[in-house]
Order: structure tokens, then sequence, then C-alpha cells
């Protein structure tokens, strides 16, 4: 079928396969003051675990989420359940040394195993699957990489191949395989977590957002309608920190974005787990649907949020690649995820800085939330019921490393100043009566840089573009209808909303009077 007569994903608002396909619980709003044990805020892979498994150690436990719970990146995932996160084995061994490198790849096994142990205890079916995972190189530069991510395997005794050819209909120099690796339905997957969590006395509240935390006699999680949660611990894990705590987290990260679609293809798809290795990302897998149909998930096109093209070429430049690979029959689905990435590659689990005992985080999953989600869980959940968690040093916060992090650290926040500087200065032509429906852009509100979008009834929204965070320049997100901050990542709705951190106050509404 011609792609511009099917009825596809393109014309719909984005909205992932996993939550079409998964009825999730709903939750109150808090609406009162509790006390509990320990609070966790975000309701992610990460916070789901952590606070399942405090449950099952007998903690009291309450978890907040400002949305819906597995509305955020949890929800919006590949879902590879891996230990191969692209080319960072060799990465790791220079900047860390063979023992860290050879713990990383241990810790991340461990948490899919952590996955398969307990979809056999508490009975899941989440169409789980054991696949091959290969990242292949197209180019000569990228084959010698390739080379050597495989000589990295070789010394840290990762069981893997190397190889020049792949199942795909795909010219490739080479590729490193990894053996055994997995994908499954992660919402799937976590309702059963919830569920679970939820029957044993665990407390859920949707809707209630967390603006600060207060430290005396106990740990106290304020929200945004006043309300408190009392408890000895405070687990964070609402992808960025909402409270920072002097620890600068807007600092040692920057937030991407990435593009999947979810596609019926004309050809036979092979099974494996596949990433490029050059950029822009390719990757590929493919997930069995409610029908026994295999729906390929062909994902890539990273960019820094707010930064970049048009949103809406992403998809059209992932859906011509499927088309050269698989071949597309119809589009389903697309939608978008955005992730954090850290100075040097490794995620922060842990004590939020180290002049907070009580406060723990984690974020920065760096792609790769599937296993790093569940290994945080693992090591907040151990270091509050005073268990020893054999990897946990690797991910402290409070670690740095001279090379990459200071090199990434003046390159990151070089980048900013200069969004920052190039935001103000832009002038906008456009005007919110220059706007179609379903468009939005920055438009000049009486010589003054706002945000506007005229919505499918022609009622125009206008929001003042100035992010709530530090104060950079939003930009208008097509794919999305976002608006979308090239500084720190913060995410806001078409009315000035909080979607996404660090901000946490909304953009100011505007009239046409203003």
């Amino acid at each position: 079928m011609d792609s511009q007569q099917q009825p596809n994903a393109f014309s719909r608002t984005p909205e992932p396969y996993w939550r079409e396909t998964t009825k999730l619980p709903l939750f109150k709003k808090l609406e009162q003051n509790v006390k509990v044990d320990v609070t966790v805020v975000g309701g992610g892979i990460a916070g789901i675990t952590t606070a399942y498994l405090l449950a099952k150690g007998g903690k009291n436990v309450a978890l907040i989420e400002a949305d819906h719970v597995l509305n955020g990146t949890s929800g919006h995932t590949t879902a590879k359940i891996s230990a191969q996160h692209g080319l960072i084995y060799d990465e790791l061994i220079q900047h860390f040394g063979k023992e860290f490198a050879k713990k990383y790849f241990l810790s991340q096994t461990k948490a899919l195993q952590f996955i398969k142990d307990t979809m056999t205890s508490e009975n899941i079916e989440c169409h789980f699957s054991q696949e091959d995972a290969y990242v292949y190189a197209t180019t000569d530069h990228y084959a010698e990489k390739v080379q050597k991510e495989y000589e990295a395997y070789q010394k840290l005794d990762i069981p893997g191949e190397i190889t020049e050819r792949i199942p795909l209909d795909l010219s490739i120099k080479n590729a490193v395989v990894m053996k055994n690796q997995a994908q499954f339905h992660p919402l799937k997957y976590l309702k059963a977590l919830i569920d679970s969590f939820t029957g044993i006395g665990g407390q859920i509240f949707e809707g209630t957002v967390a603006r600060t935390i207060n430290e005396g006699e106990s740990t106290q999680v304020v929200t945004e309608d006043g309300y408190h949660l009392d408890s000895e611990y405070v687990v964070i894990c609402s992808h960025f920190p909402f409270y920072d705590g002097m620890g600068f987290y807007y600092t040692k990260m920057h937030a991407e974005r990435s593009y999947i679609l979810g596609v019926k293809a004309k050809n036979d798809y092979p099974g494996g787990m596949y990433l490029s290795a050059e950029d822009p990302t390719r990757s590929l897998r493919y997930e069995e649907d409610e029908n026994g149909e295999k729906l390929i998930l062909i994902g890539g096109e990273k960019h820094k949020t707010g930064q970049g093209q048009d949103t809406m070429d992403h998809y059209k430049t992932l859906q011509a690649f499927a088309e050269e690979v698989v071949g597309v029959e119809e589009v389903r689905y697309r939608w978008s995820a955005q992730d954090l990435i850290t100075l040097d590659k490794v995620p922060y689990i842990g004590n939020l800085t180290k002049k907070h005992p009580a406060i723990f985080v984690a974020t920065g999953f760096n792609k790769w939330g599937m296993t790093s989600g569940t290994l945080a869980g693992q090591i907040l959940s151990d270091k509050i019921l005073g268990n020893h968690h054999i990897y946990a040093d690797l991910y402290s916060p409070s670690r740095f490393v001279a090379d990459p992090s200071i090199k990434h650290f003046f390159k990151e926040n070089v980048n900013v100043a200069g969004e920052l500087l190039k935001g103000k200065l832009h002038i906008p032509s456009k005007k919110p009566e220059d706007l179609h429906k379903g468009e939005g852009d920055v438009v000049n509100v009486n010589g003054r840089r706002c945000g506007g979008f005229r919505d499918e009834s022609g009622n125009l929204h206008i929001v003042d573009t100035t992010c709530t965070h530090l104060g950079c320049e939003t930009e208008w997100n097509h794919g999305d209808h976002t608006w979308d901050c090239p500084c720190h990542g913060s995410r806001f709705s078409i009315d000035g909303d909080v979607i996404e951190g660090p901000a946490k106050k909304p953009l100011k509404r505007l009239d046409m009077k203003d």
C-alpha cells in the first residue's frame, strides 16, 4: 500500500504500542498527608521495581506519580533487555579499567536475570523472548570501532562473536554479537509488579506532583497541592530529579529525543535485535502483537531535546529506512522517547549527594532503562533494607572521572550557553493569526517572543516560550505538539503545563491582549 494512501500513524497523536495494548489500573490523587517508611517518586521501571522490592522486604511504601504510571520513558521504550549498550565496553575499559567494565557487564546481566526470575515467581506473561543482539557498522571507520568492541568482549570474557553478515537486508562491514539477550512487553511486566505491590499494601497516587523535600526529623516530600508524605527515606525516580539538593544534575546530564515506528512489514523478519554503530542511529527488533503477527519496531534519529530539524522529518526518515530493510505494508504506530545521558555514559544510582543519606536517586539511564532501571531498583532497595549490593559503588552519583567527565562537562555547558544566547536573539516574524489549524510555531506578539498553537477547533493557545528552569527559550516540537527546552530538556504542553523536568513551574499562559 502506498504510504501516502494508508491511514497510518502519521495522522494520529503519537501513542506507543505498549500503552495501547495494556489496561493499566488508575489510582487516585493524594488528598491527605501520609506517613510511610519510604516514599518513591516516579512511576517508571526504576520507581516501580524499587517500590516492589521494598514492599517485599517488609517496608510500608507510597509511590507518587505526577501523571499516570508508565506514561514516561518506560512506556515509550523499545524494550530491549540487554547488556549490549552500543559500543560501550571498549570505552569503559579506556576510562575506568577492565575491572569496572567487567562489573558493569555483570551488573547489567544480573538485571536481565532478575527480570527472568521475577517473571517466573510472579507468573508474568509479557512476550519475553531471548534474542541475539547485534551492533553493526556500515563504514570502515566504525568497522574499526566494532572490531575494538569485540576485542573488549574477549578481554572481559563476554560471550560474543564478530561477523561480516547479519540476517537483515543490509550491507554492513561487520557486527559484534552478544548472545542470549532479550526483549519483552514492558508494560505487561510492570503491570504485574504494580499488582503485586498494591496487593501487599503498597500505595500509589497518580496526578500527584512532588515539588520539594524538607529534611528534618523525617524526610518530607511536599506536593504541589501542599500535602506531604513523611518517611524515613525518599527515592527519586522521576526521570530528571525533581529535587537537586545541590547535586547539580542539570549540569551532569543532557536530554536526547529518539523516535520509533511500529510497522507491519512486507518481508519476513529473521529475529534478533539490531543497533547501528553510526549516527544517526538505527534500531530494530520485533514484537509479536495480539494477533500473533510481527510488529517491527524501527527506532533511532536521536538528537538533543529542543534542537535540530522538524521532528516529523525524523519519523519520515525512519519510514524510508524501514522500506529499505523490511518493506512497509503499514505504519501502525509512532512515538518518541526522551532519555538522559550522563557525562560518562554510566547511570547515577545511589545517594542524591554525600550530604543526603536518606535521599536516593536513579537517573541517566542512557537509553538502556530496562536493565539500568531494574538494577536501580535492586541497588536502592538493598541500601534501604540494609543489604550489601556488590555493584552499588559503580553507579554512585558522587563519582567523578577526569576523562571524560571534565571534557563532556564543558562541552555540554558551552552548548547550553549557546542555545540560551541563540533563543534570546531570535525575534520571530510569524504572528499568531498566521497559524493554521494543527500548526504550532514561535510567534511575535507585540514584539515579544511567544509560542502559539492553533488547535483543530481553531482556538489559539499562546504561551511565553521562556523555560521556567533557567530561562532558555523553548522550541516547538511538531511531532509531539510540545514546547521543548534545548538547554536541559524540559518539556511543556501547548498550554504550558510541565510534561518533563527539570522545570517545575509551567510556562506563562498569555491571551491576545498581552
